[in-house]
Formats: C-alpha cells, structure tokens, sequence
C-alpha cells in the first residue's frame, strides 16, 4: 500500500474519522461480549479423564479450585513430532496472563491428545510454565469437534466452527477455545466455544501489529509466525530452554 504524505492537520483529520469507526468497533464488541455471557450453558455428564504431571484427572480437577475453565485445544497429535507452530505462537502469550487469571477465578489449561511425555518435552523446549494435560484415549476432543479420526475424513466433510467443512480443507486436529463453569455442587456446565480464527483476541502480538505502520504483513493467516525458537536469531535449545 502506498501513503500519502500530508500535513498535520490533513493526518489529523483521517485520524478523526477513523477514530469514529474505532468507536464504533469498540462498542459492538462490548455489545458482542454482552451476548456470549447471555448464552445459555450445557451440563457436562460425560466423565473425562486427563493425564496429568500429578497423575490421572477429570475434567473436574482441572478447573484447580475455581469456578470457571478456559481450555485452549492446542492441535498436537499423537503421532507428531512437535506442536503446531500457529498454536505454539497462540501458547507464548499464556503464561503471562495465568496470575491474572487465577487471582479472577479462572484457570487456564491447555489440552492435547500427544501422549503426556511429548506434551512436557515440548513445553520444556518451548519454555512455556502453564499447565498442559494430555487427553489422549479420551473423547474429549472429537466431542469438542477439534479431532477427527481417519473415518470422519474419509466421509468427505466434517463438523467444526459450528458448521461442515470439506474434509481437505480440515486435518486430524484443528485449534479451539471451550469454557466451563463449576456450580457450588460440583456440577459443571458448557458456556462457550470457539474455533478458527475466533481466538485472534487472545493473541497481543496480532493485537500490536495492527497498530504497526505495516501491519500484520501477511501473505496468508499467520504466515510469518514460526515457533519461538526457529527464527534466525532465536536462542537455541539448550541454552535459555535448557
């Protein structure tokens, strides 16, 4: 994109109209956030059970002494190598916010159906700290629609984002947000969930970028992003990750 050059007073002026539409963003996402807390919530009866850094643990136990659960379905297979880079760079941005959200009644895990001892391996390279449980054996994520067997890609298309895909536009595992809610009595309920590139919000530095003069550069979604220790002048395994 080229830029017109202009005085301070021409940039001002943009500036303002473009301040009007920011304002208008702002208040239909406020509008937006009413709505989802408004959305009414499914009772969770099915019995999952996680394997921990502490052992075996159910979906209750997760929410480790709160009311409410964020779990960030982090596409990891069983048979891969390492993570999915787009949500390794969604997984930097975690660790940061965990005090917070702990001291607002909210934890925050991650889920993945690689067996445990990869999961922790590759946190341990990653040098990420937030809790990561491991659901493999579990339906846990082909109920929350992010896991697909080799069945339901066969049959040509499959259910995600609330909608069906084609199967070639899908994998084995896709990238999700679900929340949860613990009553006093233990019971705990569905409040929400979201998929693709619904968990932008989540991510600052896609939030920084869109102020940067450039942007976010892209030649397609996440194009730039790579996992923290691939780029050029990243500290390599063994040294801060070790």
């Amino acid at each position: 994109m080229e830029h017109e050059v202009v005085s301070r007073e021409q940039w001002l002026e943009a500036r303002k109209a473009l301040l009007v539409k920011e304002k208008a963003l702002t208040r239909q996402r406020d509008a937006v956030n009413k709505d989802r807390l408004a959305l009414p919530w499914v009772k969770i009866d099915k019995d999952y059970v996680f394997e921990t850094e502490t052992g075996p643990a159910r979906l209750a136990d997760l929410f480790a002494g709160r009311s409410q659960l964020i779990i960030i379905h982090f596409m990891f297979g069983p048979d891969w190598e390492a993570g999915c880079p787009g949500c390794s760079f969604g997984a930097d941005h975690m660790d940061g916010a965990l005090v917070h959200l702990n001291h607002h009644d909210v934890s925050l895990v991650t889920v993945s159906r690689a067996p445990l001892p990869k999961l922790l391996a590759y946190k341990k390279r990653m040098g990420w700290k937030f809790p990561w449980v491991s659901s493999f054996g579990s339906d846990f994520n082909y109920d929350f629609h992010v896991s697909f067997t080799p069945e339901q890609l066969a049959a040509g298309e499959v259910d995600y984002n609330f909608t069906t895909i084609p199967s070639e536009k899908a994998h084995d595992e896709l990238p999700g947000l679900s929340s949860f809610y613990k009553d006093a009595d233990g019971a705990i309920y569905h409040t929400y969930s979201q998929y693709a590139r619904g968990g932008e919000e989540t991510l600052g530095t896609m939030m920084f970028l869109d102020h940067a003069p450039l942007g976010r550069n892209e030649t397609s979604t996440l194009s730039f992003i790579r996992r923290n220790d691939e780029y050029e002048d990243a500290p390599k395994a063994g040294c801060c990750h070790s």
